[in-house]
């Protein structure tokens, strides 16, 4: 059986980084445009917050549907892998590409309820994916990866039977 691919460790720290950045910005956004009185759909579907968080909800998309062409990845290879020194440490890629997906299902979920008018939805929804990227650029801890692990060894996701020797 061929040995699975394995990326870069520091690639994805680095994407956690950006998206940190946007969702921490998104998640102050969407505070500001939190309204007590009632707003329209469309006042929802324009708020700067939401219009952010949607566009890291497509990113995370990007990132689970062709992560060798997400924006952070290509980035990482063209501009910043080369200026480093060369990789020591390698991961599997299927653990963060799964995080992607967590991001997304947790962004999606505080935008459609935003877009329901669910007033704290969207800063809650993006403050939650936010500590999860900045655990992940500042310690490498990834939760969506740990996750991922967790429902491996429960069978759920990844391999199934026991690895061939």
């Amino acid at each position: 059986m061929a040995e699975p691919a394995r990326i870069d460790a520091r690639g994805p720290r680095f994407a956690a980084s950006i998206t940190a950045v946007l969702l921490l910005v998104g998640t102050l956004l969407s505070l500001l445009g939190v309204s007590p009185g009632p707003e329209s759909a469309l006042d929802r579907a324009t708020d700067p917050g939401f219009l952010l968080i949607l566009v890291v909800a497509l990113l995370f998309v990007w990132g689970v549907a062709s992560p060798r062409t997400a924006p952070w990845g290509v980035l990482y290879r063209k501009a910043v892998q080369p200026r480093l020194a060369p990789p020591t440490e390698f991961e599997d890629p299927r653990p963060p590409r799964f995080a992607q997906g967590v991001g997304l299902f947790v962004t999606a979920v505080g935008l459609i309820l935003h877009l329901a008018g669910v007033p704290w939805a969207l800063p809650i929804a993006a403050a939650m994916a936010f500590v999860a990227a900045f655990l992940n650029a500042v310690f490498g801890l990834c939760l969506g990866c740990q996750l991922y692990l967790v429902l491996q060894r429960a069978g759920l996701v990844g391999r199934r039977g026991p690895a061939s020797a």
